[in-house]
């Protein structure tokens, strides 16, 4: 992990849009730090001490929860605008999870106590993360209950649709999942076996409902895979 300068953070994140331009210059600017992780570094694992809130600005981060079995689940994929640690920061716990560079990367950091000072300050900054926590707290329960209730192929299926939603690129023959992700990690976003994630993909593949370009996914029948994890389709 390399540090750079002070940076301005990006006035369009909506965390900062509440503030004056006054107030994104002398009271928020000053207290972030720059800095660039490499693919497959670490930013933080699970539990070291607060690490304090990051932004990400450029690449991928996959937040991970490991077992003592040995057995990851990656509970949330990152894309660039996208706020995390800040559970740990809150609370001053220890990190409930990793969080590893899927690809270079560049986050904005902001140390714990000049997280908190910021939200003693600008209490419209606080409402906005409460509400993105409100959020992630929704998104694991629907994990939980994922992980305890539906099938591998549902669950499989709910992951294509999700990162179609967030990182797809739609072309002629259907969405380009814009990640490169092992069948592994497709494993760990399922909470299920490498080689029953192989297996699913292998039966995907042959119905035509997704197809691989070198490392991407191309999903090929979005209406077929919505069928099987029974969830609308989003809007375009």
């Amino acid at each position: 992990m390399t540090k750079g300068q002070r940076v301005k953070p990006w006035e369009k994140l909506p965390f900062f849009s509440s503030l004056s331009e006054r107030e994104m210059e002398e009271g928020v600017a000053p207290l972030f730090l720059e800095e660039r992780f490499r693919e497959d570094e670490y930013l933080f694992y699970e539990g070291d001490p607060s690490q304090g809130l990051f932004i990400l600005e450029e690449g991928r981060v996959k937040i991970v929860k490991h077992s003592t079995r040995g057995k990851d689940v990656i509970l949330r994929l990152l894309s660039p605008e996208e706020i995390f640690g800040e559970v740990a920061a809150f609370d001053g716990g220890p990190c409930p999870a990793s969080a590893q560079a899927l690809e270079d990367t560049v986050v904005l950091h902001l140390w714990q106590k000049d997280f908190l000072g910021l939200l003693e300050r600008y209490p419209s900054i606080a409402l906005r993360v409460i509400e993105d926590l409100g959020r992630k707290l929704r998104d694991a329960h629907d994990l939980i209950r994922a992980l305890t209730t539906e099938t591998v192929e549902r669950r499989v299926a709910t992951v294509l649709l999700k990162l179609a939603e967030k990182m797809g690129k739609p072309e002629e023959r259907g969405i380009r999942l814009k990640i490169h992700l092992s069948r592994q990690d497709l494993a760990d976003m399922a909470g299920t076996t490498i080689e029953t994630a192989i297996r699913v993909l292998t039966k995907f593949t042959k119905d035509r409902l997704l197809t691989k370009e070198g490392k991407f996914i191309i999903i090929l029948d979005r209406a077929a895979l919505a069928s099987l994890s029974r969830s609308a389709l989003p809007n375009n």
